[in-house]
């Protein structure tokens, strides 16, 4: 029996088999791609990867959910990019696993965040932020300030992110765990939002 239109609409295995496999060559003519354009594999010049303390800070603000409300993507439209800044591309997040762009934007977008505020604005902020903005919906979070910063797992962690191609240095895990010391989570997810967007920055 020939496989017409009629018998494939009347066929639920047919059209479910059908639709997989268009979905499926669909995406893999999408992505497979993107996988041999340099601009997409390739760190942008002046990018490295997080020290220790950006590193945790990126794990708690991950934790907390922070990405749930605030996007990391500055996208390619005018409106954007008078608003944020430089459009965000591929190349300065080759070493986040996994990367936060997101399109969420209860509260605004994070992407190029690092340097436009000092630490102590980003500590209050944090601690209560209708200390710095009265009309924040954002909870406050001072339990970070009496939280260390987790030096147990930092040398597993890297180990890790070496495994999948993120140039961490034998030296550079063995040395974690003590540039850990003595901080607070708090001081760690500052760190980690005055790096975002820096690395394009420094490009221009």
């Amino acid at each position: 029996m020939a496989l017409t239109h009629e018998r494939i609409e009347t066929s639920n295995t047919w059209l479910i088999v059908l639709i997989i496999l268009v979905v499926a060559v669909g995406g893999l003519v999408e992505i497979v791609p993107l996988y041999f354009q340099r601009s997409t594999t390739e760190p942008v010049a002046g990018l490295k990867p997080y020290e220790p303390l950006r590193l945790v800070g990126r794990d708690v603000y991950i934790r907390e959910g922070c990405n749930n409300c605030h996007s990391q993507m500055v996208r390619p439209f005018r409106a954007e990019t008078e608003r944020y800044g430089h459009y965000s591309v591929a190349g300065e997040f080759v070493y986040d696993h996994p990367f936060l762009w997101g399109s969420k934007r209860t509260g605004p977008d994070l992407a190029r965040v690092g340097g436009r505020y000092s630490d102590e604005w980003h500590r209050i902020h944090l601690i209560n932020p209708r200390d710095v903005v009265p009309d924040s919906i954002m909870p406050a979070y001072p339990w970070l300030a009496a939280t260390p910063a987790d030096a147990g797992t930092i040398e597993a962690k890297m180990r890790a992110l070496r495994a999948i191609g993120v140039p961490y240095t034998d030296e550079e895990i063995a040395a974690a765990p003590k540039e850990l010391a003595g901080k607070s989570e708090l001081d760690a997810i500052i760190a980690y939002m005055q790096a975002l967007g820096t690395a394009l920055k420094e490009k221009k």
